[in-house]
């Protein structure tokens, strides 16, 4: 048992019969990843690839077919009470619960983790994702940012040591994606430990201190971004010369410029110009997926 770690999946297998072939589908082969407690890790993977599973099981929303999930050294499987306790979830789906307004919405979610006098962290929570203007609105009311600010609330009201963010900025424009992932450093700086899931690799590649890829229900990478990139990205160099013309070459991030040049057979007095762009971990999740 090791509680500096937030999140810790143990060889987490997951088998269901598919309702149409009624043939055993294996969703999760044997994963296993940690969190260390206050770091942002970033869960990555295309759809299907069994990243909803693992949040389910992690909820208790689903039973692994083998396998453990420990929350701060406690089992979700002998011990589900405490570890719900200790975990927020924002699901992907947005949920509108359209007859409530949102005081309504934040005070009846505190009463199910025996909150009954929780407004000022309730307060809190409206103001500082920007809905205190809309608090006596029914949720029907909110536009679709407001509704994802609104599940990032309720996850919070009870003030968890473990967020799990399931795609939370799907579907929302670049203003509330910005302010939101600015909140989330600001979780983070509290000491709050964070699993995300998204399909904005740019996001996972500046906000997570680590990243597993997973795919197929195995996991393919566990690490830091640098790490996966460095592997599996390529760097852009584009020359341009004094003759007018232009060279572009994707190398090995791990080559430098005078590397580059000599390979190609360039002379720095013939160049005009140079431009390099790093490896991307987006690039390197597709060639890794793509295998």
């Amino acid at each position: 048992m090791n509680k500096n770690l937030a999140l810790d999946i143990q060889k987490l297998r997951k088998t269901y019969i598919d309702k149409d072939s009624k043939q055993s589908v294996e969703a999760l082969k044997g994963v296993s990843f940690s969190i260390k407690s206050g770091t942002i890790f970033g869960l990555l993977g295309p759809n299907g690839a069994g990243k909803t599973t693992i949040i389910a099981s992690i909820t208790t929303l689903e039973k692994p077919s083998s396998g453990d999930v420990l929350v701060f050294g406690e089992s979700v499987l002998s011990n589900p009470l405490k570890t719900k306790r200790a975990v927020g979830v924002v699901h992907q789906e947005v949920i509108n619960t359209g007859f409530f307004d949102l005081n309504e919405i934040l005070d009846f979610q505190s009463g199910y983790y025996g909150l009954y006098k929780n407004k000022e962290r309730c307060d809190y929570l409206l103001n500082k994702l920007s809905l205190w203007e809309h608090r006596h609105k029914k949720t029907r009311q909110l536009s679709g940012g407001m509704k994802r600010r609104l599940m990032i609330a309720k996850a919070l009201v009870h003030s968890p040591k473990l967020l799990l963010l399931d795609e939370p900025t799907a579907g929302v424009d670049v203003g509330l994606r910005e302010s939101l992932w600015k909140f989330v450093t600001e979780l983070k700086a509290e000491g709050l430990s964070i699993l995300l899931t998204t399909h904005y690799l740019e996001e996972a590649e500046q906000l997570c201190d680590q990243v597993a890829i997973i795919h197929k229900g195995e996991v393919l990478f566990d690490g830091h971004s640098t790490d996966v990139i460095s592997k599996y990205a390529l760097k852009k160099f584009t020359i341009f010369l004094k003759n007018g013309t232009k060279n572009e070459f994707e190398e090995s991030t791990q080559m430098g410029l005078n590397e580059v040049l000599m390979k190609h057979n360039i002379q720095l007095s013939d160049i005009q110009d140079i431009k390099i762009e790093e490896g991307k971990l987006e690039k390197a999740f597709a060639k890794m997926v793509a295998l």
